[in-house]
């Protein structure tokens, strides 16, 4: 990696609040790219980023369509250089002008596919089977991700602290994307889960009392993202759901079944910690597309 681009990603912590995973990310699609312009015959890096234009661009989408990217994929490689090229160009002056300015890459937006009440009931149940500590801890994830509509990296990122348990207001404390901190009550269930956790799972996992990690896994140390999706990708396997069942299922799920039931577009915009109106708007339709299957299916005669 570049001097360039190392500062580009300190500049997207520092500046921006860039998640953790998304720099990461850039990174690697950063050096990437770079390893397409073969970098390793020329060791001016200035030199190699002010010979990229627009061409350059956009042969090396048609080198990731070739190679059989996915579009999603594809899109985030040319968001990374995207940032980074303005980046060079209006914060560093690195190049004249930015080489992306006019390439363009969309992904056809596709719905979310939530799970059904019957389903989540299911895959919740699944834990409460067993009264191990492992077993009381992935039930309380379990409850409180559905509960709330967390992302999975704030899921695994609360700290004890975060979680206030007076049966009269019980919420949690999460740390959303750009550092923006929003607070969620949470329901008797998931209260109850994590109350059981807190007092007969946790304890027997934990091995320093130090630990400020609300989630552990089996050595004491904080669950990662990576180790709560193979949990749940067991259990939802136990549940024997055929859908493909992620993190982001949960919240899905959450947000439709909260439109569902009549909840203000607003305020669930606000419990997931969207920016923009928009990305919540995407759950309207869907919810509108799941009631007219419905009545498609009891009324056939109406397609």
């Amino acid at each position: 990696m570049d001097d360039h681009v190392g500062q580009f990603l300190h500049y997207l912590s520092v500046e921006k609040g860039s998640s953790a995973n998304t720099i990461a990310a850039y990174g690697i699609d950063l050096a990437q790219f770079r390893g397409y312009l073969n970098a390793s015959k020329n060791g001016n890096d200035d030199a190699l980023w002010k010979g990229v234009d627009r061409g350059v661009v956009v042969d090396y989408i048609s080198d990731l369509k070739r190679r059989q990217y996915a579009e999603a994929t594809v899109a985030r490689k040319i968001a990374a250089i995207k940032a980074f090229f303005a980046y060079l160009h209006q914060v560093e002056g690195i190049v004249k002008t930015n080489p992306t300015d006019n390439v363009g890459f969309r992904v056809p937006k596709s719905l979310p596919k939530p799970l059904s009440i019957k389903e989540v009931d299911e895959l919740l149940e699944q834990p409460a089977r067993h009264a191990t500590p492992q077993a009381k801890r992935d039930k309380a994830m379990l409850e409180l991700l559905y509960a709330t509509g967390m992302r999975v990296t704030e899921l695994v990122s609360l700290d004890v602290a975060h979680a206030h348990m007076s049966p009269r207001a019980p919420h949690v404390r999460c740390l959303g994307k750009g550092s923006k901190e929003r607070t969620i009550p949470i329901h008797k269930d998931a209260l109850a889960a994590l109350q059981d956790y807190l007092d007969d799972g946790r304890p027997h996992i934990v091995k320093n009392k130090h630990q400020p990690a609300l989630f552990v896994n089996r050595r004491g140390d904080r669950l990662t993202r990576q180790g709560f999706w193979l949990i749940l990708k067991g259990y939802a396997r136990k549940a024997a759901i055929s859908k493909v069942v992620t993190p982001h299922t949960l919240r899905h799920s959450f947000a439709t079944h909260m439109l569902r039931g009549g909840a203000p577009l607003r305020n669930v915009q606000e419990l997931l910690g969207h920016a923009n109106m928009s990305t919540t708007q995407v759950y309207t339709k869907l919810t509108d597309d799941m009631v007219r299957q419905v009545y498609e299916k009891a009324h056939p005669r109406a397609k």
